[in-house]
């Protein structure tokens, strides 16, 4: 048997040959045309399927030329701005009407939207034992992955767990979106009592309120929030529980579906899949980036000086040496980002309220300043613009949420859209998702026992 040095000296080899191994010509790429990351030549995404549940929109065509504009999202054909400014002028919260809208189509009646609510309220409670035996049990730092960990554990408390009928992924999905915020939330409580050592306290989720105010309420000892606090997170929750079926995780849910695997494996994977920091995970980047920059910028009012850091940012010379700009850029909008534009107003409100006026000034004014010194540094004329990410992790902290729990909030708003993706595909995909890969491994024979070097040291054995 290995012992722990030889384990790891031998894994420290066999690491090396498979990274060898696995390396593939860049020029091959070229000559077979390959959409590397599902990309076309110009930037686009390859078109590989249909959907009504959401639309990201940043360029209109004119004469087969792509042009800028100002970005806009929709979800099933309504345009966020109006959604929000809809359900906010009547002082209504609004993630449970956009997860009606994202499911079933259309804007839900009051009377619809009241028992929509309520079916929610009445799914939020987990099994008897699951909290202490699945989530206080074996706590995780990272609470995404004790998040699909749940997910998949659920599959065993349900008596038709593998049905794909509509009506039964409905009951599903239903319950996952209820349940998803008190699953993060104790999960967060086990992390900060086993991991961080502090005090465990449990609130059970009060059934009149909404998503949101359970989740300020979960989450904090004296379970208490303002009535800001809670719109400002509803603000939040909303813009991040759609944005078409392109991006990652909502890709994956149509991939694994179309597999007909059940419910609860489909929405591990797209949390697998958020999870990355190249997805969901770019909130903590970007947050944790703008707090880098404030212990090294003297005068946050200095353009000059804030220019000159982001200009080491990008030459690999501050923060994490990665080159990026986190929150800024984004891969299908240019001139702006729609869901920013109504979360700085809010995040505005809210650094007023606590205090922290000279931090979004840094904020506004960074935003203002990375696309120059992006252009300049990088000598490249692609627009780039603060996406939703830049401003979240700022609006997070503001509400007292500490970071690890960034995206798993993430995760409790797109659970909504992953669910109207999955009913998508299973009601109109009809084929397994298998795309093609090319094999370019030169062919060879067997060779049993193949010769190696011979090492000195074993000859004299």
């Amino acid at each position: 048997m290995f012992d722990d040095v030889e384990k790891k000296r031998l894994i420290t080899e066999l690491t090396s040959q498979a990274m060898e191994k696995s390396k593939i010509d860049p020029f091959l790429y070229e000559r077979y045309n390959v959409k590397r990351g599902l990309r076309n030549r110009d930037g686009t995404g390859v078109l590989v399927g249909l959907t009504e549940v959401g639309e990201v929109m940043s360029y209109i065509v004119d004469d087969a030329e792509r042009i800028p504009v100002e970005g806009r999202l929709f979800y099933q054909g309504i345009e966020i701005s109006d959604i929000v400014h809809g359900f906010y002028e009547n002082k209504r919260f609004g993630y449970e009407e956009t997860a009606y809208l994202l499911l079933f189509g259309e804007l839900p009646t009051e009377k619809q939207l009241s028992s929509f609510t309520e079916l929610l309220a009445s799914c939020r409670a987990l099994p008897e034992g699951f909290t202490e035996d699945m989530i206080l049990k074996a706590p995780s730092p990272d609470i995404m992955n004790k998040l699909a960990r749940s997910v998949l554990a659920l599959y065993s408390y349900d008596d038709k767990a593998d049905s794909i009928k509509i009506d039964n992924v409905l009951r599903q999905c239903i319950q996952l979106i209820a349940r998803f915020p008190v699953i993060v939330s104790y999960a967060y409580m086990a992390r900060r009592h086993y991991v961080e050592k502090k005090s465990l306290f449990i609130h059970a989720p009060v059934p009149e309120y909404n998503t949101a105010q359970n989740i300020l309420h979960m989450i904090r000892e004296d379970g208490k929030f303002t009535e800001l606090e809670a719109r400002t997170l509803d603000l939040a929750l909303v813009l991040h529980a759609e944005h078409g079926g392109g991006n990652n995780s909502s890709f994956v849910t149509h991939a694994v579906s179309s597999t007909g695997s059940d419910t609860y494996s489909v929405i591990a994977a797209a949390i697998g899949s958020l999870k990355g920091p190249q997805h969901g995970g770019a909130s903590n980047k970007a947050y944790a980036m703008m707090q880098d920059l404030m212990k090294n910028v003297s005068n946050w009012r200095d353009e000059n000086e804030v220019c000159a850091y982001l200009e080491k940012i990008l030459t690999k010379k501050a923060f994490d040496r990665s080159g990026l700009i986190y929150g800024i850029g984004h891969a299908v909008y240019t001139l702006s980002d729609p869901r920013t534009r109504l979360l700085r107003d809010y995040a505005r409100s809210l650094a007023f309220e606590c205090g922290k006026e000279d931090a979004y000034e840094l904020y506004t004014l960074t935003e203002r300043l990375a696309p120059e010194v992006f252009k300049r540094v990088k000598n490249s004329e692609k627009i780039v613009c603060a996406n939703v990410d830049f401003y979240a992790g700022f609006i997070y902290s503001m509400l007292g949420i500490p970071p690890e729990l960034f995206t798993p909030l993430f995760a409790c708003a797109r659970i909504a859209g992953w669910s109207a993706h999955r009913i998508e595909e299973l009601v109109s995909g009809g084929r397994i998702m298998r795309p093609a890969y090319k094999s370019v491994r030169k062919r060879r024979g067997y060779t049993s026992m193949p010769d190696r070097t011979i090492d000195p040291d074993e000859t004299e054995k």
